[in-house]
């Protein structure tokens, strides 16, 4: 008898334990983390990135680095570096780099941007272009921005939002004639890295992205100030020895 009281003790401890644990459970609050947006200074640039899953690794980092390096010089308007992309979560880079976006451009509130950098993604060239919310946002983006600049297959982003009618542009080399057939109204031109025409920036990509965001800056603060960004990444910079084409 002794055994089987204790037994049914035990079915009642652990009984009311789990129910105890189950009504605790009930009263636990779902907690929202409250999103925390990059700090922008005053009387700078603002110069927003658009990504998205499959973004290159070196069309995304290559311009972010130099652009990023003008608040360590002296008597520039220097930049205020920062992402936008059409979610909160991170997204994955076609190498796997996992990045949090600062700024969700389906639903935050976005700074004015004043240049948009649109490197070059996995699928650019397909579906990306099917992506009418990003297009439209490129399109906004267009009407404000002083400079939009694309690295590799970025411009054909900027083609699909028709900003490139009537302007001479690139793309990565041997997306050049997918670009054209695409796009059969543009001039886009070959053995070039870059073209600077109007107020749009088509590079070529990959480690030529240095130099379109390197020339940029050299527009924008002269020289000295590019060949010391440059420096700082132990880059040889001379406009000169890059093939390029300035529409005037």
């Amino acid at each position: 008898m002794k055994r089987v009281f204790l037994s049914l003790l035990l079915i009642t401890v652990i009984g009311c334990q789990s129910k105890k644990v189950e009504k605790k459970t009930e009263n636990i609050k779902e907690v929202q983390v409250k999103k925390v947006f990059p700090k922008l200074e005053k009387d700078r640039y603002n110069v927003a990135f658009l990504i998205m899953d499959g973004t290159f690794n070196t069309e995304l980092t290559a311009p972010f680095d130099i652009f990023q390096h003008t608040i360590f010089r002296k008597n520039i308007k220097a930049m205020n570096v920062f992402t936008v992309a059409n979610t909160d979560n991170p997204i994955t880079t076609f190498e796997g780099m996992r990045i949090l976006p600062d700024f969700n451009y389906l639903k935050d509130s976005l700074p004015k941007i004043d240049i948009l950098v649109v490197p070059s993604a996995e699928h650019h060239l397909d579906s990306d272009l099917e992506d009418t919310a990003m297009i439209d946002f490129v399109k906004r983006v267009d009407k404000d921005a002083t400079y939009i600049t694309s690295h590799c297959d970025g411009a054909f982003v900027l083609a699909k939002a028709g900003v490139l009618k009537g302007k001479v542009s690139t793309t990565f080399p041997s997306d050049i004639d997918k670009m054209r057939a695409t796009f059969p109204n543009l001039d886009i031109r070959k053995k070039v890295l870059f073209v600077h025409d109007g107020k749009y920036i088509t590079s070529a990509g990959g480690a030529k992205s240095f130099e379109a965001a390197l020339y940029l800056c050299e527009f924008l603060y002269g020289k000295e100030v590019a060949k010391s960004l440059a420096g700082g990444l132990v880059i040889d910079w001379n406009v000169d020895n890059v093939p390029h084409l300035i529409v005037e």
